[in-house]
């Protein structure tokens, strides 16, 4: 299902015109408008999900394939020096279009970028905690 006021189900669909590098029935990918480097696109489904939690299984389980077939193009295109995928729920953590998407980044050296998590150390006992609110 679409929704009318949603622009990445406009851009998905070919209402309004993009970068595509790729389509078929499910999908649309095509070039990042505000890209973090070059060659930077986004994985779009046609059908509208606001995030991951609401994305189908099987539109979920093509996600990732086509990730690995655009990765291979934009590698033997571009010539990336390592490659990030990254898939944004809420705005917390940095979701400004809520419509589920993924980021295929190609990463070069000395590209300025840094989209590298920092990780923490935590205290004794704290896993050991967490573990035991997930699986109880």
């Amino acid at each position: 299902m679409r929704k009318d006021d949603c622009i990445f189900c406009k851009l998905a669909n070919g209402d309004i015109p993009t970068n595509t590098i790729y389509e078929d029935s499910d999908f649309r990918v095509f070039l990042d408008a505000a890209p973090a480097t070059k060659g930077h696109c986004l994985i779009v489904p046609k059908e509208h999900f606001d995030n991951l939690e609401e994305l189908s299984d099987d539109v979920a389980s093509k996600v990732f394939p086509l990730a690995k077939k655009m990765m291979k193009l934009l590698k033997e295109k571009l010539g990336w020096d390592g490659f990030n995928v990254v898939q944004n729920n809420g705005e917390i953590a940095g979701q400004t279009v809520f419509h589920f998407h993924t980021h295929l980044i190609p990463r070069y050296i000395d590209d300025g970028q840094n989209l590298n998590m920092k990780p923490s150390s935590p205290k004794e006992g704290e896993l050991e905690e967490v573990l035991s609110q997930i699986v109880s």
